[in-house]
């Protein structure tokens, strides 16, 4: 618990640390594109000044100096306007602006938008205004902040992700390791059991007692089986999907207490599914004790099988607690449980064996709190048995 505890520290520092870096990058980019754009505006208020003097300029005046300062601007787009707004030059603009009236209408209202504009002095009556825009530089500046922003953001998607997919790596490992582990431990008494029984044949012990000890005998070499399967791709094979879940219920209903009452209704004929029959079983089984649980080890359990467009549907559904809308997904998570006691990983090997192994859908398809709930399992027939 503590290593957990340091894990989630350390990738929550990681997170804190890349958004304090973003932030902190983005503000000084913020910074830069302010001094720009100072800069631009003062460069624009010599330039408008240099426009001025020169067009003021008598004999006496150096004009060299005033154009030169006119001529070194190359890069920041200029519209220059009379007193009502009427364009009368345009300068660093792209060509197909130069007499398209709409366009270029277009691009001095961009420029209002984007800096205030300065005036031109031409005598005491008249003057001009300069609107002019953001050299390439600076637009480049303005979006950079976003661009980086979204690169940052990505680096942190993927290493989360690459956290997370290394998480459930190692936690597929460990219950894969567990199970196998699990199938080992109960194989010694189990072998112990099967000898236990030859003698207590080989004794003259009641042969009904014997084939009941015989059954739950092969039942936890069914179980056995299941736990040493995890991990591994199963094998399937074209069966009889009535006929294996009937089994499963049969033997379940055996075992379970006579205050459940059990309803099983199915097509009479077979239908071909491409099933492992082992994990169909446990799926059968481990929906059918989550319902027995919800309803205290007392009421109704139903199984129906069900077919319709090329598919057979399992309804499996009982009059337990039931389940709160907003927990139908939640059911199916590793460690989800109402219950005191259990781990929370029925439903999620479930989901796991319909939709991983054998391509199905299971779902909750409805249920009521205090009346019961009812799930469904989907899939696909095929075409021969």
């Amino acid at each position: 618990m503590i290593f957990v505890d340091k894990t989630n520290m350390t990738r929550w520092i990681f997170v804190c640390f890349s958004f304090v870096l973003v932030v902190f990058i983005v503000y000084q980019i913020l910074q830069i594109f302010v001094v720009f754009k100072n800069d631009e505006r003062t460069k624009m208020e010599i330039w408008a000044k240099a426009l001025e003097q020169l067009n003021k300029a008598d004999e006496n005046t150096d004009v060299d100096l005033l154009l030169l300062v006119i001529k070194n601007n190359t890069s920041i787009p200029i519209i220059k306007t009379d007193e009502k707004d009427e364009i009368l030059d345009m300068i660093n603009v792209d060509p197909s602006f130069l007499g398209n009236k709409e366009k270029s209408l277009t691009l001095l209202n961009d420029f209002k938008n984007e800096n205030t504009p300065i005036k031109l002095s031409i005598d005491q009556k008249r003057y001009q205004l300069l609107y002019y825009g953001n050299s390439p530089v600076v637009n480049k500046l303005k979006y950079y902040p976003l661009i980086l922003s979204l690169i940052i953001l990505l680096f942190i998607v993927i290493v989360y992700n690459f956290y997370s997919a290394n998480k459930s790596a190692s936690e597929n490992n460990l219950w894969v390791g567990m199970a196998k582990e699990t199938a080992h431990q109960i194989g010694t008494p189990l072998s112990s059991l099967i000898g236990w029984l030859e003698i207590m044949r080989a004794e003259g012990v009641d042969e009904t007692y014997l084939q009941e000890i015989q059954n739950d005998i092969n039942r936890l070499q069914v179980i056995t089986d299941r736990f040493s399967r995890i991990g591994s791709v199963p094998v399937l094979e074209v069966l009889d999907i009535v006929k294996e879940t009937q089994e499963t219920v049969e033997y379940l209903r055996k075992r379970t207490s006579s205050q459940i009452e059990f309803t099983f209704r199915a097509p009479n004929r077979s239908i071909p599914i491409s099933l492992n029959g082992s994990l169909h079983s446990w799926t059968i089984e481990n929906l059918v004790k989550n319902a027995i649980d919800a309803m205290k080890g007392k009421g109704k359990l139903s199984i129906i099988i069900s077919e319709n467009n090329g598919y057979v549907r399992i309804k499996i559904s009982d009059t337990g607690s039931g389940i709160s809308k907003n927990n139908f997904r939640n059911v199916f998570e590793p460690g989800f449980t109402t219950k005191k006691r259990g781990w929370g990983l029925g439903l999620s090997l479930t989901k796991r064996i319909v939709e991983e192994y054998h391509f199905g859908r299971i779902k909750v398809l409805n249920s009521e709190i205090g009346k019961g709930t009812t799930m469904q399992i989907s899939y696909k027939k095929t075409e021969t048995v």
